[in-house]
């Protein structure tokens, strides 16, 4: 049990409510178009959450075998890092999670598309493919693009775009341009709460050599930088509300931005970037929220 405790924590759970968020906000718009199945919504939740494990796992075994992970860090303990979990028992769990989230994919893909469209089925099985390498080499690996200050690109890439549009085009079968628009702002929201861990870690990152943004930037521009990811995230989804118009309601997602804000206002202040943990959580809460409110508003 103690064993199973450690895994448990090293699969972060608290990162999860974020990494559904852009599905949540794909299928209620699919849901506003017209589209719906449960099958769908289950499959690409239990996908996006699979993806999000094995990101995670990947990022301790990578961090720790990098001597990132070392007792300056801030943050909670890893499980690499305290010795708790060997390289070996972590690189089998990976691999595991890999197996497990690839045929959920699987099933996903087979469920939206079925037989008929080969073309489709081909397309989202790369994406997958794309999907699982992108969560191993953020931290693993000679040429890990966490280093590298990618980290942030990725994210929009994958919580933002992949995750909002690619569960749309999973119901619909179409793309509408529009729908770009609140992808862009999960996505933003999403590197927001990378860039606050690497601004957490910034001084550590800084010995060991990671470039994430926050080290390229300093401290200060790292302020701006968040500054500008939470106000564009709100910009973008009032462009869609604004385009797509027709009840009050779809400004319900404003409604998120108050404990946003006051979590901007906070990190602005902050004078201590070590105590930043705790914005982490605050932030990826209120994007999950951001997406429930956002989403229900288009369909009321």
């Amino acid at each position: 049990m103690p064993q199973f405790k450690t895994y448990v924590q090293a699969a972060r759970l608290r990162t999860l409510p974020l990494s559904v968020s852009g599905i949540i906000v794909g299928s209620f718009l699919a849901y506003a178009d017209g589209f719906s199945n449960w099958k769908i919504v289950v499959l690409a939740l239990l996908t996006t959450v699979g993806f999000q494990i094995l990101s995670n796992f990947a990022n301790d075994y990578g961090d720790g075998i990098k001597g990132t992970d070392s007792d300056d860090r801030v943050g909670p303990q890893r499980a690499l890092q305290s010795g708790a979990i060997t390289q070996k028992q972590l690189k089998n769990t990976i691999i595991l999670t890999t197996i497990l989230t690839l045929a959920i994919a699987l099933c996903l893909i087979f469920v939206s598309f079925g037989l008929e469209n080969p073309l489709y089925t081909f397309l989202f099985f790369i994406l997958g493919i794309a999907s699982i390498a992108a969560a191993i080499k953020y931290t693993m690996g000679k040429n890990a693009y966490g280093y590298s200050g990618l980290g942030d690109l990725f994210v929009l890439l994958f919580f933002g775009f992949l995750s909002v549009v690619g569960s749309y085009f999973l119901f619909t079968k179409q793309l509408d341009w529009t729908i770009f628009l609140p992808s862009f702002s999960i996505g933003l929201l999403s590197i927001g709460v990378l860039h606050l861990n690497n601004m957490r870690d910034r001084e550590s990152d800084i010995i060991t050599e990671k470039n994430t943004m926050a080290v390229k930037l300093g401290e200060v521009k790292s302020k701006k930088y968040y500054y500008y990811l939470i106000g564009f995230s709100f910009i973008f989804a009032l462009f869609y509300v604004n385009y797509h118009y027709h009840s009050p309601w779809q400004f319900l997602f404003v409604i998120a931005y108050i404990p946003i804000t006051k979590q901007l206002i906070r990190v602005l202040k902050n004078k201590d970037s070590k105590t930043l943990d705790p914005e982490l959580k605050n932030l990826a809460l209120s994007t999950f929220l951001f997406a429930m409110l956002f989403g229900l508003g288009q369909i009321l």
